[in-house]
């Protein structure tokens, strides 16, 4: 394909066509299907065309306005098919993630050790510790949370 290395700038505008025209599996649309709302003509298409670019050039003005008018129409419907398929892939994608979390129960007294994360302000560096404690369990709260005391009873 290419005979060089450095003549890579003349493939990527064939990449970017290729890169813009692929469905994608967290939208089920083309990126230009969900910016323009309808699918791009390849330059094959300009070349030789085909039924659909026939069909808009014959048109005259009223009524290619007319049909552009209704293909403005469809994008909303267009936009809430890659919204509602978007939440369904949010989903399927939860239920994977949540296969593999362990779902632990903590009580009232338990003794455990508080996660840093890189952005906290204990965290000092590469060789610091990543863990705080030990802490105690002072309440339990829906969803997982934790309301910890330190071991001196301080909340």
């Amino acid at each position: 394909m290419i005979e060089k290395h450095k003549q890579w700038h003349e493939k990527l505008s064939f990449a970017l066509l290729g890169y813009c025209t692929t469905v994608r599996s967290s939208t089920g649309a083309t990126p230009y299907m969900r910016v323009y709302g309808t699918e791009a003509v390849i330059p094959a298409e300009v070349e030789f065309p085909s039924v659909r670019i026939i069909q808009e050039a014959e048109l005259d003005d009223a009524e290619w306005a007319k049909c552009f008018y209704k293909k403005q129409a469809l994008i909303d419907g267009k936009r809430m098919n890659a919204v509602c398929h978007g939440q369904l892939y949010h989903n399927r994608m939860s239920k994977a993630f949540n296969k593999r979390v362990k779902q632990r129960q903590f009580t009232l007294g338990q003794l455990v050790l508080k996660k840093i994360f890189p952005y906290q302000d204990e965290a000092k560096g590469k060789f610091s510790p990543n863990w705080q404690g030990p802490y105690m369990v002072h309440q339990v709260l829906t969803g997982g949370a934790l309301i910890l005391a330190e071991m001196d009873g301080e909340v």
